[in-house]
């Protein structure tokens, strides 16, 4: 008997802790990080990371669309399709219209910040169920790739 009464203290006890635990939040939690200037540190059309003034001209680079073609061919097919439709990961078509240079190339490079902050990478994970893993982009890959997205957009 004893010890079903230290069992159930027991039980009791740590349900009572963890549910403390849960309610708890931490104000850096509660409230997002500003800058000197006092705005937010996040932007959402640019999302997080080191991306913030992307220069893309009217015209397509077409050696770095070339190298960007290497670069999907290699680490991106697999789960994206140039069309509109969904492989692993949502489809390319019209991707450049949908989001920002510095959006998109954050997001490809910055994965795991980006699915932590930013609410439209959090929709396509919900949508897609899949993470998109790190692919350790270099800059000079991620613009490349970012040009192939342009040229299958139709950019000429």
């Amino acid at each position: 008997m004893k010890k079903m009464i230290l069992i159930l203290s027991a039980a009791v006890g740590l349900y009572a802790c963890s549910g403390n635990a849960s309610k708890q939040e931490t104000p850096a939690a509660s409230t997002p990080a500003k800058t000197e200037s006092g705005n937010p540190a996040y932007d959402p059309e640019r999302g997080a990371g080191k991306f913030k003034d992307v220069a893309v001209s009217a015209t397509l680079d077409k050696p770095m669309a070339e190298a960007g073609l290497k670069v999907y061919d290699v680490k991106c097919a697999s789960c994206h399709k140039l069309s509109d439709e969904k492989l692993v990961g949502p489809g390319w078509k019209d991707v450049t219209r949908r989001h920002k240079p510095e959006w998109i190339l954050n997001f490809i490079t910055n994965v795991d910040e980006m699915l932590e902050k930013d609410a439209k990478a959090q929709a396509m994970l919900e949508l897609c169920l899949v993470r998109m893993p790190n692919q350790n982009l270099s800059d000079e890959e991620a613009r490349n790739v970012y040009e192939y997205m342009r040229q299958n957009d139709g950019v000429k």
